[in-house]
């Protein structure tokens, strides 16, 4: 199968903002690949053993992509730094519920090394959001620059034509977020320890 060209992608997501149901079932084959590897990028950096699984994460981005009702979908780039947001979200709120189910909620019998590593595989994904919530707060493009290139795989040029910037501009912005990013982490690791 030929990859749908951008512009197509675009266009089909117009058409859908603008109603067009036809338009949405054209879609989903086209951008199901992009958001499987999407997800698979997200479940790589997850530790061994995360109860979710990729096919499960997809499926739940997509039910939540296609209940964006206010959403004027501008194009691909858009679409899928939308999604990638989603992604991130799905995984914290998993993370969330799991330390949830730790602290006793649904209590069972857990190996203390199981609980360590439930422990930290949600306090990275929960330290990661609250950084990246805080540089949102901050500067809300260098958190939708993170949102797009880290964890939507998008190019460079995708992200500038969204933000309606120049390329450089995405560039510098993106060392200077990833920067912040890292400092933000390991004090909150080091306030921790």
């Amino acid at each position: 199968m030929v990859a749908p060209s951008p512009r197509e992608v675009s266009q089909l997501l117009i058409d859908w903002g603008n109603g067009n149901q036809a338009a949405l079932d054209e879609l989903i084959p086209l951008v199901h690949d992009e958001l499987r590897r999407l997800a698979g990028r997200y479940m790589r950096r997850e530790n061994q053993g995360h109860t979710l699984q990729t096919s499960a994460l997809v499926n739940e981005a997509y039910m939540r992509l296609v209940d964006q009702k206010s959403v004027h979908w501008k194009n691909r780039a858009h679409f899928f730094g939308v999604a990638a947001q989603l992604m991130r979200r799905i995984l914290v709120d998993h993370a969330r519920k799991r330390a949830r189910a730790k602290r006793g909620g649904r209590a069972q019998m857990v190996s203390l090394a199981d609980q360590a590593v439930v422990f930290r595989e949600g306090a990275e994904v929960i330290a990661l959001d609250e950084a990246l919530t805080n540089l949102a707060d901050m500067d809300p493009r260098k958190s939708q620059i993170v949102e797009m290139k880290f964890f939507g795989g998008l190019s460079t040029e995708e992200v500038a034509e969204v933000l309606k910037v120049t390329p450089r501009t995405v560039e510098r912005e993106w060392r200077k977020a990833r920067a912040w990013l890292n400092r933000a982490i390991s004090k909150g690791a080091t306030n921790e320890a």
